[in-house]
């Protein structure tokens, strides 16, 4: 099939992009789930790097779910919904479904979504999303539900089993009355360790990236190595937020980058700025 002039200007565009890109050539180690790594991976080999998928976590349905169906049956006693990841949203509406319940019938139900990726998740279901804010953090969902009221009201938190108890804590603080639901779990992933370790030995891992504080967890619990520093020395640490750069720093991983918008396409961005910067500027990151 010939190639339309589109289609060539395009792959024109791609092509030069790759050549002029400052993330030609780098090899940069992936560690979430290899199903939820596609856009991620796309986004880099766009710019010419070589991602390397390393998938620290996995994830996993809930032990049980009586607490969820019970939550999910009581649906109309609730003012407000609160999804903190795409898993979350997936794992949720999963079990909605299971359950033959439809989430559009309860009209009165706010939604809030903690990013743009949950809430296209969300809205991929056929549902609005009422409030995303501004930072993609839980001290900012706080936030942002102070201006609609917390006291007196009921609030519903699908999430994963270990979590910062951050949400929860502040809306109680506020006399608000929350249920936080396990809809699903993080495993350990099952990346190929020695090739990894092999990789950092010969210091041909350029950048390590971190999309949670669990991927940073089980990093180290996969490598189990005495000193991690020592071991990643020479490679550049990315993450992508505060929450899992503080994780990284308790474990002995400092960072190098971190977006200002704390989502992939921004994580992207930030380490192509970082190595658009001449060594000296680097140095100073």
């Amino acid at each position: 099939m010939v190639n339309s002039v589109k289609d060539i200007i395009v792959k024109k565009k791609i092509t030069t992009l790759k050549k002029n890109s400052p993330l030609k050539g780098k090899q940069i180690l992936i560690t979430r789930p290899a199903d939820q790594a596609r856009d991620f991976i796309k986004a880099l080999k766009t710019q010419g790097a070589e991602p390397i998928s390393f998938p620290t976590i996995r994830i996993i349905p809930p032990r049980g779910w009586s607490k969820v169906d019970k939550a999910i049956e009581n649906l109309s006693t609730y003012d407000t919904l609160i999804f903190t990841s795409v898993n979350g949203v997936k794992f949720f509406f999963q079990r909605l479904k299971e359950k033959g319940k439809n989430i559009r019938f309860f009209k009165t139900l706010k939604v809030v979504a903690i990013g743009p990726k949950t809430a296209a998740a969300i809205k991929r279901r056929h549902f609005r999303v009422d409030i995303i804010p501004k930072k993609f953090q839980a001290e900012s969902v706080v936030e942002a539900l102070e201006k609609e009221g917390i006291t007196g009201k009921r609030f519903l938190l699908p999430r994963a089993e270990k979590a910062r108890e951050v949400l929860p804590q502040e809306i109680k603080k506020r006399e608000g009355h929350i249920d936080v639901l396990t809809v699903y779990r993080t495993g350990k992933g099952e990346g190929n360790i020695q090739e990894v370790k092999e990789l950092f030995r010969k210091k041909l891992i350029h950048v390590i990236t971190f999309t949670s504080s669990s991927t940073v967890k089980n990093f180290v619990e996969l490598l189990a190595e005495k000193n991690i520093s020592k071991m990643i020395k020479g490679a550049v640490v990315a993450s992508i937020g505060p929450i899992t750069a503080h994780t990284a720093a308790s474990l002995g991983i400092g960072t190098d980058i971190m977006p200002k918008k704390y989502t992939i396409p921004g994580l992207v961005k930030a380490i192509s700025a970082y190595f658009s910067c001449s060594p000296q500027d680097m140095r100073k990151h």
